[in-house]
Parts: C-alpha cells; structure tokens; sequence
C-alpha cells in the first residue's frame, strides 16, 4: 500500500487520540482493496487507482471526522469567504498547530526508515483487525458490569432499573413538549416616575464560565457587582443568529433550532412585551452588523415596528473583526447612547449588542492571536460595564442592567473542536454567567442572589417581569424575593442538526445522522 500506509496510521493516531471514530469494516475493506490492487502494471490503470482510492479515503475520513456536515460548510461558505487573510492563518495554526507539522515530518521519515526493514502492511492490517475487536470486547464488558451494578443496586433497594439505555430522543421531545407551553406576561409599569427605571439587556457574544476560567478572569470585580446571579444558565445557541433570536424571544420556553426562523406568537418577544408595559424599546450594536445578517435578524425579532437603530459609527473604534471591519469601544459606544437618553423622558428599553470578545478580533497594534487577546479584551469589557453603571449612578437615573452572552468563545476546545470552533454546542460553550444589577437603589442592595438551579431565558423574562410589576426602587423592598420559583430549564445546546444534552456523566450529542453519542 506504500504511502497509504501513513493514512491508515494518521487514522489510528486520531482515533487514539479521540479525535476520530473510525468505521472499522470500510476501512479494513480499503485497505484490503489497496493491498490486493498494489501490484498493477498498467498505467492508466495505476493513476485509476489512485483517483478511486483519492475520493474513497477523502470520503471516509471527512465522514469519521469530527467536523460539520458538508451541507454546513456550503451554507457556511457565504461567510467563510469574508475572513482577513490573518484569521485565516490564526486558523490553520489551530488546525495544524507548527509542533504537529513538525512530529508528522518526524513520523514520515520513521516510516521511510522502517519501511525498508518490515512489511507496515501487515502490521497495519493486523491494527485495523485487532482495534475494533479490542474495542468490542471492552464495552462489552463496561456493559456486563454497568447490568451487574444494577442488579446490586436493585438488591439493596436502590431505584435502578435494568434495561435499555436512556432513549435520549424521548428525553428531546419531552422536553420540547414542555418548552412550547410555557411562557411570561408583563404587567404594566408603575406611572410613578420615582419608581419608574430603564432595562438595559447587554447581549454579549463570545463569553462562558469556561472562557472566564481559561482567561483567568472570573475574579473581575463586575460579576461581584450583580444583585441577581445566574451560575447555571443554558444560553441553548453558540452562533450569534440564533442566540439573538432566542433572548428577544425570552418571554417563550426554548424553541428547537428550526422553528427559530419561523414567526413567533406576538407575546413572546421580550421587547414587545417591555413596549406593552410602558418601555419605548432601542437597539445599538458596537459593530456593522452585516455579517451572517445579524443587522436583520434583530430587526425580525425585537417583535416592535420601527424600533429606531442607534448610530455607532462615529464612536471611536477599539478594534477590528475577523472579516476587518470596525468594532467600536463598548463604552463610547454605551456613554454617546446614554448622553442621547439622558435627552428623552419616560422609561426605556434597551438591546445592545457587542461583539469585543469575538474570534478573529485584532487589537490596533498588537501582535497577539485573538485568544491570546482575549483576557485584556474580555477584562476591559467587563470594566466598560462596570463604568456605565456608575455613569447611570451618577446622574441619578435608575436602571435594571441585563448582562447576558449569546455563547462561549470556545477558547479551550475539545476532542471534536478545535479552539473557536463551536459547530456542537457543548455545555461549556453555552454554560454562561448571567447577571442582573439594579442601578440606584434607594436602600442597601444586600448581598447577591445566587440562581444556581438549571435556568434560561424564560428565568430572565420572568426575573424582568417581576421587577416591572412591582418596582424595586422603593423603599422596604427585599430584592431576593423577586427572584423566587424562576422557571427551571434543563441544559439543552441546538445548532442545525445538532443537538446537546447534560447527563449524570457528561453530555450526549445527537449529531447531524441522528446518532446519539456519549461524551464526557
């Protein structure tokens, strides 16, 4: 088989590694087919060969990889056309880090080396035999002692069940089921103009639990600022289209993926609620909002007409995108709007969209990756936060501010994804911090209200009407009591054809073929 020998062994590498899951039979089956078709002498036949078993291997290994669909990546190619050539090195980098290139250049010429004194077929045949063999018998096994923990477990009282596995898609449309009948009305706010204060959702992209731990940042002083905490929240999407949809439809349980790009019931659309409880709903982003469509998709969805766009362009720009387009400093960007406000009576409600902390992002003469940017990027942007709440405390006005992320930046990634990459929405990429912070209190704040149970937008939704019913800004409130009986929503990621759920061990993904797979 010659040089497709080093093929096969990439594949066992990687299936070593977890990064691929092999189909076993196909592959012995190629590389029989090889073996058994090496020895031909006619060149037309030869470069034949070489042409069938170019798209065969192509095929196979796309499909045990780990990366999305091909369908995803022709949608997808709109988009991908329009990163800076630097993104694109960033991500070839991650792809095939330098120290990879490196070890496979060290393991070709071992091959070359080795190859002169054995026969690599056989020992390669011989892997892809006893692997899958190896592999069989030890789940097989990991299964005769999980049915032996269960009878155990029943013998002594306990509420095990033998049986078949957790029927995960079940569990999906049970939990779909629930989604769709669940939502929050909004009363309307109080006509005192003492008690009366501003909303102020701040939509953050990029940003998890996890991302915080890996840029050391989870000691900011702003996530100490909050009344109300959110420590297990699902923000369910990890591209920025569909996690904008979901928190303007937050007043509604989780819609399944597809259903996002279908009207929705009037009552629930979050800003459409505020406008009906006395808000006059605005929107700004720090970006132009042209990609993927962002710009339109907020318009579809904040579920008002003719809701004016704030202006950002003439706010100084504090970076660059992955496509080189400008993004504006959060905190210009915030100060102009509020100086704007300042100018207007009567509450408002106000989605401001961020994308500071976005992949590709490059700071204005720094030699750094955007991951390696991302701690000061992320740091000042909870800082410019922390700044708005004391310029609203300054000027005496009141304020609830939402902050909120639409997903994880991925900084870390896993077995199936590179950094940045989040095609499977997996716990740590849409396991967020959200937090609540009511600006100009009349009295103390007391300290913060932890929501550590499972909860997603419709908690947020329910937390706003709460406030809005019964004003906080009065005296003799108690701030823990409006964030008591929030709805519970399980952790559950979508993306097109792919779907995430938490289990006692980990999670499991339903990929693109409906296949369901355990991961930890």
């Amino acid at each position: 088989m010659s040089v497709w020998n080093l093929y096969f062994l990439l594949k066992l590498y990687l299936f070593s590694t977890g990064h691929l899951h092999p189909l076993w039979l196909a592959n012995i089956a190629f590389a029989l087919a090889l073996a058994a078709t090496g020895a031909l002498r006619n060149r037309l036949l030869r470069v034949l060969r070489a042409v069938i078993a170019l798209a065969v291997g192509i095929v196979l290994m796309y499909h045990e990889a780990a990366i999305p669909p091909f369908a995803r990546l022709v949608e997808e190619f709109g988009n991908l056309e329009s990163f800076s050539f630097g993104y694109w090195m960033e991500l070839a980098q991650r792809f095939v880090p330098p120290a990879a290139l490196f070890a496979a250049c060290c393991a070709i010429v071992a091959y070359v080396v080795v190859n002169r004194w054995l026969r690599v077929t056989s020992f390669v045949i011989i892997a892809l035999v006893a692997l899958p063999v190896w592999q069989a018998s030890t789940n097989a096994l990991a299964t005769i002692q999980a049915a032996a923990t269960l009878r155990t477990g029943a013998k002594d009282g306990g509420v095990a069940q033998p049986g078949a596995p957790l029927d995960h898609t079940a569990a999906l449309a049970a939990f779909r089921a629930g989604e769709s009948q669940r939502q929050v009305s909004m009363a309307h706010l109080t006509s005192d103009p003492n008690q009366q204060f501003d909303v102020i959702v701040l939509h953050v992209c990029s940003l998890s639990w996890d991302d915080l731990d890996v840029s050391k940042a989870r000691n900011n002083p702003m996530l100490s600022h909050f009344d109300y905490l959110f420590t297990n929240f699902s923000t369910a999407a990890s591209y920025s289209g569909p996690a904008a949809i979901r928190v303007l439809r937050a007043s509604c349980g989780q819609e399944a993926h597809a259903d996002l790009y279908k009207p929705a019931a009037q009552q629930c659309y979050l800003f459409s609620q505020l406008a009906q409880a006395g808000f006059a709903p605005q929107t700004i982003l720090n970006h132009d909002g042209h990609f993927d469509n962002f710009l339109q998709i907020i318009k579809d969805n904040v579920g008002v007409p003719n809701v004016p766009m704030i202006s950002s362009a003439d706010v100084p720009v504090a970076m660059h995108a992955f496509d080189g387009s400008a993004i504006h400093d959060d905190y210009g960007v915030l100060a102009k709007w509020f100086a704007q406000r300042q100018q207007t009576a009567g509450p408002v409600a106000l989605y401001y969209n961020t994308i500071s902390l976005h992949d590709g992002n490059q700071l204005p003469g720094v030699r750094q990756t955007s991951i390696e940017s991302y701690p000061a990027r992320v740091n000042k942007l909870m800082n410019d936060f922390d700044r708005l709440a004391d310029l609203i405390a300054a000027s005496g006005r009141r304020a609830v501010i939402v902050f909120v992320p639409e997903h994880g930046a991925a900084l870390r990634g896993d077995a199936n994804q590179v950094a940045g990459l989040r095609e499977i929405p997996t716990p740590r990429i849409v396991h967020g911090p959200v937090g609540v912070r009511l600006v100009n209190l009349p009295g103390s704040h007391g300290p913060t209200t932890v929501i550590d149970q499972p909860t997603s937008f419709l908690a947020v939704s329910q937390l706003l009407s709460n406030l809005v019913s019964n004003s906080p800004f009065k005296p003799g409130v108690t701030l823990s009591q409006y964030a008591a009986d929030l709805p519970k929503t399980e952790m559950v990621g979508e993306n097109e054809g792919t779907v995430t759920m938490k289990t006692a061990t980990g999670y499991v993904v339903k990929t693109p073929d409906g296949v369901w797979v355990d991961e930890k």
